[in-house]
């Protein structure tokens, strides 16, 4: 019986195999030091063939990205905390820049600017990743924006119509329901094709927790991405945050799906820019921000855009979110997005301290993109509804000073009153094309004059009920084209009126 075979002499049977077959020969190998590290950010002298954006990796793998390239140090900022980065050790090029996954994986996740999960869910497994900076389509793959964005908020969709491919500012005093307009958005996709991606720069935990609450209960969220830096992560990770929002967000944007991006907000982006240039010895700009900051929004904000057909037919639209001082719309951060956006809507504080919300102030917001985009239903219906309620807001003002004993002026008055009623809207609550459709014509047409104003909640709470069961082809039409024949408008206004006379309280009998 031969003896068993020693591993021992397999084992160095394969060791001189590899020697003999190893290549010999000089080898280079180019590190730099870390020459200082404070607040997120390292100063890193000895290399000098990395390149601008470059992933660099410490001893402790720790990563940061070069920011800044000077004559005897990079400016490179930490993607982590700096716990454990020290002056004196090194630091190694990768020769990549920054990735992030992409894909259907995504969905229904809330991960970091890294693509790192935040849920507590499983590792996220995709098989592409795709760079956080990116360029935006060139204009020869663009096409026009015309398919609409369906908001459910009766304010944008009556007055500021919002398109697959527009970028609308969002943009007030703080706590006025900005994040609110852009989360009832959101919502209202349950019942469209578009993805959403709701980026938090800055946020605090308790308002990114609420966020995806609501979309959890009230959207789809299965169809939405969260991608959260928060005050307390790294000053690196919030910058990265819109674009690795936008890089997820344009995977289906090529391949001829429609996206809805929400940051909130760039005003905390651009203070944190702000502070990394500073420390980065970058030269500050006009009040005191660096001179870029319009260059990195507009870099950004110019990758959402209406695909034409040869190149998938997808659209990226974007909702940036700004925040104004005492609401100073004329500030450098403000303006410069304005700049670059297709339109704003701007929500005044002491609207919201009247209750009239959402907010909005009609006679400083636009979209220029607007009707083009519109329902033609309600197009039709809403044709002077802007007009008429900006000339009733300066009526109600002028009629403060003295008594009204013109009948014209009081019937003006009592139908913009309730023009802000129906405008008037609960958060999380957005409304159905039919359901705007019919809420316009009706206070436009007079068809709700008989309606108490203290009435007008009933109407609406119970207005899609009833729409459902006396008007069920009439909502069919506006579902399917988001458009009426005179048949139609006809059969809508007769429900219309009959809800009304159900509503309104029994006429008393004189004495």
């Amino acid at each position: 019986m031969s003896p068993a075979p020693d591993p021992l002499d397999a084992w160095l049977d394969e060791a001189r195999t590899r020697v003999r077959s190893a290549a010999l020969g000089a080898r280079s190998e180019v590190f730099g030091r870390v020459e200082s590290v404070a607040d997120g950010i390292a100063m890193v002298s000895g290399l000098d063939d990395v390149r601008l954006d470059e992933l660099l990796r410490f001893e402790n793998r720790q990563m940061g990205f070069a920011l800044t390239l000077e004559r005897d140090a990079v400016g490179c900022v930490l993607l982590d905390e700096s716990d454990g980065i020290e002056a004196g050790q090194t630091v190694r090029g990768t020769g990549e820049v920054v990735r992030v996954p992409v894909g259907p994986e995504l969905l229904g996740r809330v991960v970091d600017p890294l693509g790192r999960p935040l849920d507590g869910g499983e590792p996220i497994a995709t098989e592409d990743r795709e760079p956080v900076d990116r360029p935006a389509p060139p204009i020869v793959s663009r096409d026009f924006v015309t398919e609409p964005v369906q908001t459910g908020v009766l304010v944008l969709d009556a007055m500021f119509a919002l398109g697959r491919g527009q970028r609308e500012l969002i943009v007030g005093d703080r706590a006025v329901g900005k994040t609110a307009i852009a989360v009832d958005c959101m919502i209202s996709q349950r019942a469209s094709d578009m993805i959403c991606v709701y980026v938090a720069v800055g946020q605090k935990s308790s308002t990114v927790s609420r966020v995806i609450d609501a979309m959890r209960r009230y959207g789809a969220f299965d169809r939405c991405i969260v991608v959260a830096a928060g005050a307390s992560s790294a000053p690196g990770l919030q910058w990265l945050a819109p674009f690795t929002g936008f890089t997820m967000a344009e995977y289906f944007r090529d391949r001829g799906q429609h996206a809805l991006v929400v940051v909130d907000d760039l005003t905390k982006h651009a203070a944190t820019h702000r502070e990394i240039a500073l420390l980065t010895r970058q030269p500050p700009g006009r009040e005191a921000y660096p001179g870029d900051v319009f260059y990195v929004h507009a870099r950004l904000l110019e990758r959402a855009a209406k695909m034409s057909k040869a190149a998938g037919g997808g659209s990226l639209t974007a909702l940036p979110i700004a925040e104004l001082d005492a609401g100073n719309l004329s500030a450098y951060i403000p303006t410069n997005l304005i700049s670059i956006t297709d339109g704003q809507l701007v929500l005044d504080s002491r609207l919201f301290q009247e209750g009239q919300k959402p907010a909005v102030d009609i006679g400083r917001s636009v979209s220029r993109v607007g009707g083009k985009t519109q329902a033609p239903a309600l197009r039709e219906a809403a044709q002077t509804l802007r007009l008429d309620y900006a000339q009733f807001l300066e009526l109600e003002i002028f009629t403060r000073f003295g008594g009204v004993t013109d009948d014209q002026v009081k019937g003006r008055l009592e139908r913009g009153r309730r023009v802000r009623a129906i405008l008037s809207q609960p958060t999380y609550a957005p409304l159905r094309l039919a359901d705007e459709v019919a809420l316009v014509r009706g206070v436009q047409a007079g068809l709700f004059d008989a309606v108490p104003l203290d009435r007008l909640r009933d109407l609406r709470a119970r207005l899609p009920a009833w729409l459902d069961r006396t008007a069920s082809p009439t909502v069919a039409a506006i579902g399917a084209s988001g458009r009426l024949d005179e048949a139609g408008w006809k059969a809508l206004d007769a429900s219309l009126v009959a809800l009304a006379a159900a509503v309104a309280p029994p006429a008393k009998e004189p004495t």
